[in-house]
């Protein structure tokens, strides 16, 4: 650690093998649930148990960091898909990219309320990161006029939050894809 209690940034090829640790483990954790050996991510992310174990030392630090890296990865995705497609459009990427959040994070549910019930705080301003990017998308379709003015982010969340919760998982993606066009078909203005 530095002098000033903050962590030293990695060194590049330390970043990448954390980066590949919690991409396996997404992909792991999604695939097999709490099942998931610590090992057979470290195979998956090429890396050996020892990097493994150096970067996370428990199986709940392992679960904290991949949810808290998603939700990032999620949230950070706004403005870049802002910038490339008309608002409407990037709000749908967006929405799918979240129910690809949610079915990721379904594998990691038992784990993550164990973490909550210990003391932990896995999901830490997750909401509020969430929160804010549904608000820009938003703001951005209601800007363009591609969305009605009497639903806010609340509103959008809460609907989101009902799909994850009946459909979060992976055998249920084509009614979680359904249910999230109907939900955005009523986003969209009234017209007379």
């Amino acid at each position: 650690m530095a002098a000033d209690g903050a962590q030293r940034p990695l060194r590049a090829d330390a970043r990448r093998n954390r980066e590949k640790i919690l991409a396996a483990a997404v992909r792991v954790f999604a695939a097999e649930g709490l099942d998931a050996h610590l090992e057979r991510i470290a195979k998956e992310a090429g890396v050996g148990s020892a990097t493994l174990y150096r970067n996370f030392a428990t199986r709940e630090a392992l679960i904290e960091a991949v949810y808290r890296n998603e939700v990032a990865q999620l949230c950070d995705s706004v403005p870049d898909l802002l910038a490339h497609h008309p608002p409407f459009e990037a709000l749908r990427a967006w929405t799918r990219l979240f129910l690809d959040y949610v079915t990721a994070k379904f594998g990691m549910a038992d784990a993550l309320r164990a973490i909550a019930g210990a003391g932990g705080n896995p999901y830490g301003r997750s909401r509020d990161m969430i929160r804010a990017a549904i608000t820009a998308l938003l703001d951005a379709c209601a800007a363009a006029g591609a969305v009605r003015t009497d639903i806010g982010p609340a509103d959008l969340a809460a609907a989101l939050e009902g799909i994850a919760l009946t459909s979060a998982a992976p055998a249920h993606r084509d009614r979680a894809e359904r249910l999230l066009t109907l939900t955005l078909d009523g986003l969209r203005p009234h017209h007379p």
